[in-house]
């Protein structure tokens, strides 16, 4: 926990060596824990041949069972639950939007866990007791507003409630209570960008200081462009709702080169997202999580589908960093025979002169092939050359950079939907069963 001047806590300077050791004897409990509370893990491990006893290392962690979202679906509502109903105090769940809801549950230890590692994550991102957090991201059964609501009480910042919408509200709320930091989805921050030059307000001349971005993938382009428009520092926080919510990774703001894991409650892996077979630090794949002390539905080996590699620690040497998300393996488009990501397109769309930071991948079927058109923004007052050049620009850069070729529509300003929550980039008009 951080302390009440806003500290880095006792976990933040341990050794690799003590870290290890802490980390061995939360992982044998928790795998203990599972197997013992929850049918699903019983069944799971018994069907693999393992046992909790027989983790006698962090190595030995590879023998045990993944666990995905799929069967946390197939447990819903409160399957994957270990401990009694009367002693989950909060249920957060998932939109549902592609299948049954993944709901979570929190013990009252749970809880401040999650204000805990939320709270310590605000401190490496450049916050303070006393600051001021304006916190846009939804609340609900979605984790993001409540998780860091509770994180930034926790720290000892004031709270500014706003969740998502209401654009032009936040815009007001921003400018009259004057917090230094801002807590939402680096998308909808372009959004109150807009905002805010659209009322012919400099958004440079706020209070704020730091932006603490997450919820959906974002790269170096994104950053500087909210850096350079806003006068803040802009840093990735990490969370995924099925393993606590935000706060399970954070970057720091002195260096700004990925998130730490904070490794005293999650345990990371990398494996090779078709084998399933461990990946050796500083090899890209997909990322695991193991939790070492989540009490209501603790997770073992979940895969999260993100894509990145463990580097080591920087400004906070205990932990190992998460290189910055480049894609979801379940976000993936293969076009004809090219593994391609959104993140890969928005660099090259922010790094375009002449567009605006709002574009939107539309994957259609002619034919027997699929073919993909980026849609982007033209800057206000881009010329119809300045328009035609970037069109040619992207398609080459694309091309070069990726491998395939696509084609691009460069449209009127403020025309795309704008995003109030998570953004979604790829839009699927192919025909169901296409993909």
């Amino acid at each position: 926990m951080t302390d009440s001047r806003g500290l880095p806590d006792a976990a933040e300077r341990l050794s690799r060596e003590e870290l290890a050791a802490l980390q061995l004897q939360r992982l044998r409990s928790t795998l203990r824990h599972a197997y013992d509370r929850v049918d699903f893990y019983r069944r799971s491990f018994d069907a693999a041949g393992v046992h909790p006893e027989d983790c006698r290392s962090l190595a030995d962690l590879a023998r045990f069972p993944f666990t995905t979202k799929a069967d946390l679906r197939a447990n819903y509502p409160f399957g994957m639950f270990a401990v009694p109903q009367a002693e989950v105090r909060r249920v957060h769940a998932s939109s549902g939007t592609t299948g049954e809801p993944t709901v979570v549950g929190y013990t009252e230890r749970d809880l401040d866990t999650w204000a805990d590692v939320v709270a310590r994550s605000l401190r490496a991102a450049g916050a303070r007791p006393g600051d001021k957090v304006h916190v846009a991201y939804g609340y609900g059964l979605f984790t993001g507003g409540l998780g860091a609501h509770y994180g930034a009480e926790r720290l000892g910042c004031t709270v500014i409630p706003a969740s998502g919408g209401m654009t032009a509200r936040q815009v007001r709320i921003i400018r009259d209570f004057r917090p230094e930091v801002i807590m939402v989805t680096p998308s909808y921050m372009l959004t109150l960008l807009d905002e805010f030059e659209r009322q012919g307000v400099d958004p440079r001349s706020t209070s704020l200081r730091v932006g603490v971005f997450g919820a959906e993938p974002w790269g170096e382009g994104m950053r500087r462009e909210i850096e350079d428009r806003f006068a803040i520092d802009a840093v990735d926080i990490y969370g995924i709702s099925e393993v606590i919510g935000p706060g399970v990774a954070q970057e720091c703001v002195e260096t700004k080169d990925g998130p730490h894991i904070w490794e005293d409650h999650f345990f990371p892996e990398i494996v090779d997202p078709l084998t399933g077979e461990p990946v050796p630090d500083g090899g890209h794949g997909e990322l695991v999580f193991t939790s070492l002390t989540k009490e209501a539905m603790p997770v073992v080996r979940y895969r999260t589908r993100d894509l990145t590699r463990l580097l080591p620690g920087t400004a906070r040497p205990a932990f190992r960093r998460m290189e910055r998300i480049t894609g979801r393996s379940d976000d993936m488009v293969i076009l004809r025979g090219v593994n391609l990501f959104p993140a890969q397109i928005e660099e090259i769309v922010l790094g375009t002169p002449g567009i605006a930071p709002h574009f939107q991948l539309r994957l259609t079927r002619e034919g027997r092939l699929d073919h993909l058109t980026v849609r982007a923004e033209a800057r206000q007052g881009a010329t119809p050359e300045q328009r035609a050049a970037a069109a040619s620009g992207i398609v080459r850069r694309v091309k070069d950079g990726i491998g395939v070729s696509v084609a691009v529509e460069i449209v009127e300003p403020e025309s795309l939907e704008r995003s109030v929550g998570k953004l979604k980039r790829i839009v699927d008009l192919r025909p169901k069963g296409a993909s």
